[in-house]
């Protein structure tokens, strides 16, 4: 009998938002693998659900796969959860689904809440094209460089940073436009939408409270005006440089945006046959 990993989307706060697919597979499951099983066992309790619990976590995912892989082998259902949202994204997981696959063994996902794409949809920002971050990068000159994104901007942030980070975006462009997203789905949801300088002098006294998401507006044109940096990256190009280490090497001597004009690049090339690029994909969030 074949085994297979079930990965599911668990809420992330409201817990009427569970999918009934969840419910099933969670129900039916030999062992579900939790991030913290003092917190999924709540969840579980209060639709019935009586399963054989086991942690599995950032600290311990590489000793404990191989066990589940073992146990997938011998024909047992495991589902895997993290405490909230979907496994894999800014959580654990990565290491079992990527050994699963390598063994051609079978991994179902099963959709729902995500914390990321409810902020995005909340913020009223272009949603057509967008890069997710994760958590935002602790030094100055990481953190200038990730806001600097041309395109919709979505990043998990600590309460105890945001100022900081409102501030510095401020700095980057005062009119930029923002969207903080508070407590997501729960009782204190909270969505504060304004330009960056009104959300960093917002939050200038008063740090915000609960888990946040915060989504950029895409940077403004005179931000990224890429002019002669760019083409400097497509001379290196056209001698026979790959397109990713030229544009490091001249962001780093110009200041310019690494990923701005690595994607610029690549956007431009199918329409540009003097560029000696094939137009490969730029590896954006869809």
């Amino acid at each position: 009998m074949s085994g297979k990993l079930s990965v599911c989307a668990t809420p992330i706060g409201n817990l009427e938002d569970i999918t009934l697919r969840v419910l099933r597979t969670l129900r039916d499951a030999d062992l579900i693998a939790c991030e913290d099983t003092r917190h999924t066992r709540p969840l579980l309790q209060r639709h019935g659900i009586a399963g054989k619990l086991v942690s599995y976590h950032e600290h311990n995912e590489r000793s404990r796969t191989p066990e589940l892989l073992a146990r997938i082998r011998d024909g047992e259902a495991v589902a895997l959860v993290s405490d909230a949202g979907m496994p894999l994204v800014s959580d654990p997981g990565y290491t079992l689904v990527r050994a699963c696959a390598a063994e051609n063994l079978k991994v179902e996902v099963l959709p729902g809440p995500s914390a990321l794409l409810t902020a995005l949809v909340a913020s009223a920002l272009p949603a057509d094209r967008w890069c997710f971050v994760g958590f935002l990068p602790r030094k100055r000159e990481q953190l200038a460089e990730v806001l600097r994104s041309p395109e919709t901007l979505v990043a998990y942030e600590s309460p105890h940073r945001a100022a900081a980070t409102l501030a510095l975006l401020a700095e980057l462009d005062q009119a930029r436009p923002v969207a903080l997203c508070r407590e997501l789905t729960k009782v204190h949801e909270e969505v504060v939408r304004g330009t960056a300088a009104e959300l960093a002098e917002r939050y200038r006294e008063e740090e915000p409270r609960g888990e946040l998401v915060l989504v950029v507006g895409a940077a403004s044109t005179g931000e990224l005006d890429l002019g002669p940096a760019l083409e400097q990256v497509r001379r290196l190009v056209a001698a026979g440089a790959k397109p990713r280490a030229a544009a490091s090497v001249v962001a780093e001597l110009t200041g310019t945006s690494v990923n701005a004009l690595y994607r610029t690049l690549m956007d431009r090339s199918p329409r540009d046959p003097g560029s000696g690029l094939s137009g490969a994909p730029t590896g954006d969030a869809q």
